[in-house]
């Protein structure tokens, strides 16, 4: 056992399952004598709803979720090649299949036995607009592993453009109102391709005007915007965390009430099996007793059937006497008749 496969098997899990295994393979890491695996394991934060339904994505899902990685390559490859039609094209894309890869997150967990709603459904779009801009986004969460849905970006992403670790995001600023310009014949961008800006590099930095002249005149708006934007965004996710931990505070007294009402059944359910048992004890001591008490009328009868036994045999015996006492009489009956008659003398003679 490591934490890696640890992390796989529990981020997998609905939220509601989550603590119970990690403080079970905590505990088995803990008996086997790895207390820093235990540890490790410990640390491991439970997932909130939307990230819960991103993970679930990206495991269900893998296809689409190397497309929308792709995709996401895609996009900064255009920006640094200054693509237009090519951005427009996978602009489009994009809108496309977060779209309908957060309605399959949102089918998944309920197939899953967890429904989710708008709140968390709009973070798991912020998750995939944050893969399509970052590829440390989009690695963080092609391994399924987020505790936290991710944040979205205010335009597009930079990071990784140009090999300039810092950028952070990339906003596409529209042409003047006055319309497109050509640029001169020098070989530069003109106005008839969308002008990019830099925004939110670590190292602080503006960005610089396209023909080279020092600082753009619309940076400072262009910057503040952007911070603007960050902060709206801050404020919505904040807003929609809160929304979710409401959610869950009212899914965890839902649970509860369930629970409680499911023992308060299940105290029902214990109280007539223990009226059935007791009349069942009841039946079966009345059955012992009639036993008992027919045992005894058996032994009885059988007594009284052996003595009427006897009580034949007795007078068979009797009558077998009695017969041979008559018989014996009447052999002495006819001996006698017979004496008596050799001693009579005959008449007339």
């Amino acid at each position: 056992m490591d934490v890696e496969s640890v992390a796989d098997e529990l981020y997998g899990l609905r939220p509601a399952e989550f603590t119970a295994l990690r403080d079970r393979r905590a505990a088995e890491a803990r008996t086997s004598g790895d207390r820093e695996l235990a540890d490790r394991i410990r640390a491991l934060r439970r997932p909130t709803l939307a990230a819960w339904a991103s993970n679930l994505l990206v495991r269900a899902r893998p296809d689409e979720a190397r497309a929308l990685v792709a995709l996401g390559d895609g996009l900064r490859q255009a920006h640094r090649d200054l693509d237009g039609a090519r951005l427009r094209e996978l602009g489009r894309q994009q809108h496309v299949l977060v779209a309908a890869l957060a309605r399959e997150a949102q089918r998944l967990t309920a197939e899953a036995g967890e429904k989710i709603g708008e709140a968390a459904r709009a973070q798991v779009e912020a998750t995939l607009h944050a893969a399509l801009a970052d590829p440390d986004a989009a690695e963080e969460w092609v391994a399924g592993r987020l505790g936290k849905a991710l944040s979205a970006p205010v335009g597009f992403a930079a990071a990784g453009l140009g090999g300039e670790s810092g950028a952070r995001h990339l906003s596409v600023v529209p042409p003047p109102s006055g319309g497109a310009r050509e640029a001169p014949s020098t070989g530069k961008t003109g106005g008839a391709r969308a002008r990019l800006s830099l925004v939110g590099h670590r190292g602080g930095g503006s960005a610089k005007d396209p023909d080279g002249g020092g600082t753009a005149p619309s940076d400072a708006a262009e910057a503040r915007r952007a911070r603007q934007e960050r902060e709206a965004e801050r404020r919505e996710a904040a807003r929609r965390e809160r929304e979710e931990r409401e959610a869950e505070r009212r899914r965890a007294e839902e649970e509860a009430a369930a629970a409680r009402r499911e023992a308060a059944a299940r105290e029902d359910a214990a109280r007539h099996a223990a009226d059935a048992l007791e009349g069942a004890e009841q039946r079966a001591h009345e059955a012992d007793l009639r036993v008992t008490e027919l045992a005894a009328l058996l032994k009885e009868a059988q007594a009284r059937r052996e003595a009427a036994h006897g009580a034949v045999r007795e007078a068979r015996e009797r009558v077998r006497e009695t017969e041979r006492a008559a018989r014996e009489a009447a052999r002495h009956a006819r001996e006698a008749a017979q004496r008596l008659a050799r001693g009579t003398p005959r008449r007339g003679g």
